[in-house]
């Protein structure tokens, strides 16, 4: 391939990714800006338990990725016997630690918004958000593993093209359940999780009936390998798929609850500086989320070419297609940034209409604009790393970054500068980060498993 065609393969893959990633942040800016004009308190509600739902999501995506990579791998080795295996498996896995998470959630539902400082102005609500959304836990798992499946097999534009479904699904159920039936924040999680439960049962159907690799209910044999039966087989776990399995997720899952344990930390750090920090904090975030998703898309198109390449044996390909992919995600990253920047003051108003809310969302996001180039090459590098099967030095770089950088500076800085100061110790920390993430890129630790 030439540079030429490894790119437009890169940007490809990227697009419709890209797409449903933006799609996911616009779902989560009309969402919000749905509960943003309920008032403060409905605002500060969601934000107070958001990170933990964060935290929730991480550690479903750690285990679909322990899979997921490894089917990855086999298809580019040419192994769709040993990917459908790993498919089976992942199935009752990750099933079962949904359920597992889900029961958690629901027993520290009601002390959650106390533990994160929350007051009794916002506990009802924020406890109701919190226990409706971790019921919809389970269509949350499968249709991130069914979505992460067909990505790692090469099909990006199903997987997009049914999350930006679910994006419209998802406001439509909202605008239903928030003001035709008035239920609030209630309604908000409610049109979440229905149009999850929707899009889980399509993606399910997609990829164990419609894929010719993966789709081991087809009940007919994949084009071109006529030795590798698509029938349905044990679903039973086995030890070499699901070792392999917790070697990547398990330092994913302790990075996703380490962050997630440190995003919870600086939820306490904002608490105290009341509910328009709360709500102007939880806001900003959501705006922020506009410039860094199109990120995460070229960083799941450089998890399937790299996984796929490294599977190949292909060392060089592997490299290329790592360098130009953290290259892609930076150069539209800064512009991103500098578009929020640009305009932080009439996104900020989108999203609420208390002048306050918008002044100080608006100072946080100019602060982050600074910081999108440097966090592009963290999140497209940390992309490269989980196709290859690196996520362990990955987890513990990131770990170390916001625990000893941001939490350090943002209880600094939370008691002079206010919110600001949170948000340039966050901006200071994702820079950092992505520097340490690009040297191990260049230095090359991460293919070590391909070289041996």
């Amino acid at each position: 391939m030439t540079r030429g065609e490894k790119l437009r393969l890169i940007v490809s893959l990227s697009i419709p990714s890209i797409l449903a990633q933006i799609s996911a942040t616009v779902m989560f800016f009309i969402d919000a800006s749905m509960v943003g004009h309920l008032g403060a308190k409905a605002s500060a509600a969601i934000g107070i338990v958001e990170t933990t739902g964060w935290l929730m999501g991480g550690l479903a995506s750690a285990a679909n990725m322990g899979f997921s990579v490894q089917v990855a791998h086999a298809v580019g080795a040419n192994d769709f016997k040993r990917a459908q295996r790993v498919l089976r498996q992942s199935l009752v896995c990750c099933a079962l630690w949904s359920l597992m998470m889900t029961v958690i959630a629901l027993a520290i539902s009601v002390p959650l918004p106390y533990w994160l400082g929350g007051t009794e102005e916002i506990a009802h609500d924020a406890t109701l958000y919190f226990a409706i959304f971790s019921l919809a836990g389970i269509f949350f798992q499968m249709e991130g593993l069914a979505g992460s499946m067909l990505k790692c097999s090469g099909n990006m534009k199903i997987p997009s093209m049914l999350n930006i479904n679910m994006c419209v699904m998802d406001v439509v159920f909202n605008y239903l359940f928030i003001y035709i039936f008035d239920m609030g924040v209630a309604g908000a999680a409610i049109g979440t999780g229905l149009a999850m439960m929707i899009t889980a049962a399509l993606m399910l159907y997609f990829l164990l009936y419609r894929s010719e690799m993966l789709g081991i209910l087809r009940g007919r044999k994949i084009p071109g390998h006529d030795s590798v039966p698509l029938s349905w087989d044990k679903f039973k776990p086995q030890a070499d798929i699901v070792g392999n399995a917790f070697k990547i997720g398990a330092p994913m899952g302790l990075q996703h609850m380490l962050m997630g344990s440190a995003q919870v930390v600086s939820t306490l750090i904002v608490a105290p500086l009341g509910t328009v920090a709360i709500a102007a904090h939880s806001l900003a975030i959501t705006v922020e989320s506009l410039c860094y998703m199109p990120g995460f898309g070229i960083a799941e198109a450089a998890t399937t070419l790299v996984g796929q390449s490294f599977g190949a044996g292909k060392r060089a390909l592997t490299r290329q297609f790592a360098g130009m992919s953290v290259g892609l995600g930076m150069l539209v990253m800064t512009l991103m940034g500098l578009l929020m920047y640009v305009f932080a003051l009439e996104l900020m108003s989108l999203m609420t209409p208390v002048d306050e809310i918008i002044a100080v969302g608006a100072k946080c996001l100019r602060i982050e604009a600074f910081a999108e180039p440097m966090f592009a090459a963290a999140i497209v590098c940390n992309g490269v790393f989980v196709g290859a099967g690196d996520t362990l030095k990955p987890a513990i770089m990131s770990l170390l970054s916001m625990w000893g950088v941001r939490l350090t500076l943002a209880a600094v800085l939370a008691g002079t500068y206010g919110l600001p100061g949170v948000w340039t110790a966050m901006a200071i920390e994702l820079s950092f980060r992505g520097l340490i993430f690009l040297a191990r890129l260049f230095h090359g630790g991460w293919m070590r498993k391909l070289a041996s």
